[in-house]
């Protein structure tokens, strides 16, 4: 480890993948049960709900957040409303293995976004760091075949994943430049809370949108209350939680990295839940992976 990357920031910073990779496993069990864009909402409707006792004072007229509303607007549609909407949109026009191979240049994004508007710079550390994660999503993804991703053909919908890394990089370098009062920076309800009033206004705009053009439709029971509360307290606010704070201690650029666990992290819990065993090629990606995580975070 180094003085930047110790521990206890790397454990923060594995929380996210790991209850983003559960996320996608329990949205597609919930599929035929409720609209994915619908499931966002309603994901952070409840919560804004779980967190509005700890942090309803942000909702105060003397908050401090109404002066910044500009900023958390743009944090709410980038984190809240555009992210999880997009990836939702891509896997209803392209398919999964499209879908993880685009997001697998969420560390290729932080850096090319962090050097171009954030006046970060680029090493060559961090790009190895870069190719040696991105290789060992690869694995996952090819199942160690790497001639399989020789039949992978792009479509237009791959475009919505495109733009969610690209909202996800903006969004990690914004949480790493603070402009809002100490008091709600300070308390992490009160900072997640600001960004919810906004996206989910942007949420629900993009909600009314499913329900008008497409023919949604929801199934009430407990299999789907019992998702919605996984996704509300896991993906929802433990990971943002845990994201923000590790933005915080090493920056974007070596957190983008540990996004990446999230396909083997999926990967894993696929095959849990199928009953088949962990393969080799697992245990390489993961070597991948945390050597492009070892090697860029190397002062």
């Amino acid at each position: 480890m180094t003085p930047g990357l110790n521990f206890r920031t790397a454990t923060l910073l594995l929380v996210p993948p790991l209850l983003w990779a559960g996320n996608a496993v329990v949205g597609r069990l919930v599929n035929q049960l409720v609209p994915p864009i619908t499931l966002n909402f309603l994901r952070w409707a409840l919560a804004f709900v779980i967190l509005l006792p700890l942090a309803g004072w942000v909702l105060r007229r003397n908050s401090g957040m109404w002066p910044h509303w500009r900023r958390f607007a743009v944090l709410g549609l980038l984190g809240v409303g555009a992210y999880n909407a997009l990836q939702y949109l891509a896997l209803q026009t392209s398919t999964p293995l499209n879908v993880t191979l685009v997001a697998a240049s969420t560390p290729v994004w932080m850096l090319g976004i962090g050097w171009l508007f954030f006046a970060q710079p680029v090493s060559r550390r961090q790009m190895l760091g870069a190719l040696l994660s991105i290789i060992g999503v690869l694995v996952v993804l090819s199942r160690g075949q790497l001639a399989l991703l020789a039949g992978v053909r792009l479509v237009p919908g791959d475009l919505y994943v495109l733009l969610a890394t690209a909202a996800w990089a903006f969004y990690s370098w914004m949480l790493s430049q603070p402009k809002e009062p100490t008091a709600i920076r300070s308390d992490w309800a009160a900072f997640l809370m600001a960004q919810m009033v906004f996206g989910l206004g942007w949420s629900g705009l993009f909600a009314a949108g499913e329900w008008a053009l497409t023919d949604a439709h929801i199934v009430w029971g407990w299999p789907l209350a019992a998702a919605l509360l996984y996704v509300a307290l896991g993906p929802a606010i433990l990971a943002y939680r845990c994201w923000g704070l590790g933005i915080q201690r090493v920056g974007p650029n070596i957190a983008g990295f540990f996004a990446n666990l999230t396909p083997l992290f999926a990967a894993l819990m696929s095959a849990a839940f199928l009953g088949e065993l962990p393969q080799p090629y697992h245990g390489l990606a993961f070597v991948l992976i945390v050597g492009g995580i070892v090697v860029s975070s190397r002062r």
